[in-house]
């Protein structure tokens, strides 16, 4: 009756979000007197859950799987679920997981609770903390089916090192030709930069940038601090940035350790999509734009004077570290 995560992977390496599902998953088992079972689909080297308190991996390796199919994950992850007994499955909240999960739920005839936000607050009954209207509110939500889904939302857990004896088992759900309703014709990735969904740091820019021309300043300052670059709903729309780089509400929603605003007056549907990071620092020339009010820090002045100086500050200290 082991705890079921899917450890989701990208070109054969678990993401973050694993990782903190494990953790996650180790505190539930233990409060639960079970153990941990992760199902890896196409991963590689799978021995490094083993820090996070996995106990067992099932493993799938399907090259009919190389393409993201949300039916067909959701079938694999059923399947484990159903073969390890598991009441409790859980899922992280990246795009992928958020499709995944209420087909599993519906597959196991399971409560499916989302933006899970903290351990949970009861086992009996099993009730779980969880972000309410756009990350504005928590409500308590108490699952009272036989098996239950979770989605833990990113950053609102922590990773933690619990070392485990890992048991490795090859694992080949049934997959029908069904599950492939849609197929990938082909995926455009960005190399050598941090992604949206890994980041710790995410540097966003605005139409206080004024054209895509200024954008070196972002790339730099983001260079600086490990972070991954992000802009607001204008200006993908206006095509300065492309649209793989939009956060907010309607369109990426991030929990980042660091959100950077520059030049972003602070639409309520940026704020709601962007809410739920940790701290949240502004940096606009307009004292009365509205992202001062939820802000952590703000700096009120022009982007193109204090994002140099902040980048050759923040470059002096590095090397003072090092």
């Amino acid at each position: 009756m082991s705890i079921l995560i899917y450890a989701e992977s990208a070109e054969g390496k678990f993401k973050k979000v694993a990782f903190e599902l494990a953790s996650y998953a180790k505190k539930v088992a233990e409060t639960l007197g079970t153990t941990v079972t992760a199902l890896t689909i196409n991963a590689g080297d799978v021995s490094e859950l083993a820090k996070y308190g996995v106990d067992k991996v099932l493993k799938v390796s399907n090259d009919k799987l190389n393409g993201f199919t949300a039916k067909a994950y959701a079938d694999a992850i059923k399947q484990a679920a159903q073969k390890e007994a598991s009441k409790v499955i859980l899922l992280s909240s990246t795009t992928d997981s958020i499709y995944l999960s209420s087909l599993v739920a519906v597959g196991l005839d399971a409560g499916y609770a989302s933006n899970v936000v903290g351990l949970p607050v009861s086992t009996a009954p099993f009730q779980v903390k969880r972000n309410a209207f756009s990350n504005k509110a928590f409500n308590i939500t108490e699952i009272t089916t036989d098996v239950k889904v979770l989605g833990l939302a990113k950053n609102s857990y922590g990773i933690f090192e619990t070392p485990s004896t890992l048991t490795e088992e090859d694992f080949a759900p049934s997959i029908s030709d069904a599950d492939f309703g849609v197929k990938v014709a082909s995926v455009e990735k960005v190399s050598g930069k941090v992604s949206i969904a890994d980041a710790d740091i995410v540097v966003s820019a605005g139409r206080g940038l004024k054209g895509p021309e200024n954008w070196g300043m972002v790339e730099e300052l983001a260079t600086v601090l490990g972070a991954a670059t992000a802009c607001s709903k204008p200006v993908s729309d206006l095509g300065w940035r492309p649209h793989s780089e939009h956060v907010g509400q309607t369109g990426k929603p991030v929990a980042t350790n660091l959100y950077i605003a520059i030049g972003i007056s602070g639409a309520i549907q940026h704020i709601a999509g962007i809410s739920s990071s940790k701290v949240k620092v502004v940096i606009n020339s307009d004292p009365e734009a509205p992202f001062f009010k939820v802000a952590d820090y703000g700096i009120v002045g022009d982007a193109f004077e204090i994002v140099p100086q902040l980048i050759e500050k923040l470059k002096a200290f590095k090397a003072h570290q090092s």
